[in-house]
């Protein structure tokens, strides 16, 4: 398979490398990821000043260019000049940091997925809690078996697949659960500090998340489990747009 490999921590992030080294072993990967971190910025591109791309290495592993974009940015990019045809697959990760329940619509690592899906390709996001254990290889060698296992029958247009495994050994991990993202993890807080000229500035706050019912993503993490969410590009409301009253310009 053809699969094209991004992040929003930048490409010699450890995740990124543990994906390139592995998927390459039985596959074709071209790495195109930010040149930097760019965690955060959601499904972000770049329109206010060009977007540079340049190739760090190639070899027989793959491709690995570093682009000053987004991930967003990189995906757009990595489809318009890395390939002749399109990719099987478009894998963002691994994040350092799960990407669970709200903090879906703000991470960089889901937006690259979601990019691939709006392109008709299958999208996989991968992320892992951060903990003092954190097996990056493990979770690349599922991520593997996970995409030769869907194959070439891929995913429903414009679905992608959101994963998260808890930050422990892969061996203690209880088991894989297909869940829903969760909507019980906003956070409001932001710690407040002071500068030298006794200014407040503030410092955003993230919280511990509630686990929340048993079919949600953040409660498949609590309990130790490996969490792969569906989830649609289209946003529309089918329910409320079915029941919604007609409206005239009078």
């Amino acid at each position: 398979m053809k699969i094209l490999l991004t992040n929003d921590d930048g490409y010699q992030a450890p995740g990124i490398q543990s994906l390139f080294q592995i998927l390459s072993r039985k596959h074709r990967v071209v790495m195109v990821a930010p040149d930097r971190e760019r965690s955060a910025v959601s499904h972000g591109i770049t329109l206010h000043h060009p977007v540079r791309m340049r190739q760090i290495e190639s070899n027989h592993a793959g491709r690995i260019y570093a682009v000053d974009g987004t991930p967003a940015d990189c995906v757009k990019l990595g489809l318009a000049e890395c390939f002749k045809a399109p990719p099987d697959w478009v894998i963002a990760g691994i994040n350092p940091g799960s990407n669970i329940g709200i903090d879906i619509n703000y991470s960089g690592t889901v937006g690259a997925a979601r990019e691939g899906a709006l392109n008709g390709i299958p999208g996989l996001a991968v992320s892992i809690k951060l903990d003092r254990v954190m097996e990056y290889d493990n979770l690349a060698r599922f991520v593997m078996n996970m995409v030769e296992t869907i194959g070439e029958k891929g995913l429903p247009s414009g679905t992608f697949l959101n994963v998260n495994a808890p930050g422990i050994a892969f061996s203690k991990i209880q088991g894989v659960r297909i869940t829903r993202q969760s909507l019980d993890n906003l956070s409001f807080r932001f710690e407040r500090r002071q500068d030298p000229r006794q200014r407040s500035y503030y410092w955003y706050s993230r919280q511990e998340p509630v686990p929340g019912t048993p079919d949600t993503d953040i409660n498949a993490i609590s309990q130790n489990c490996l969490s792969i969410t569906p989830i649609h590009c289209d946003l529309t409301d089918y329910k409320t747009l079915a029941e919604m009253p007609g409206f005239t310009m009078d």
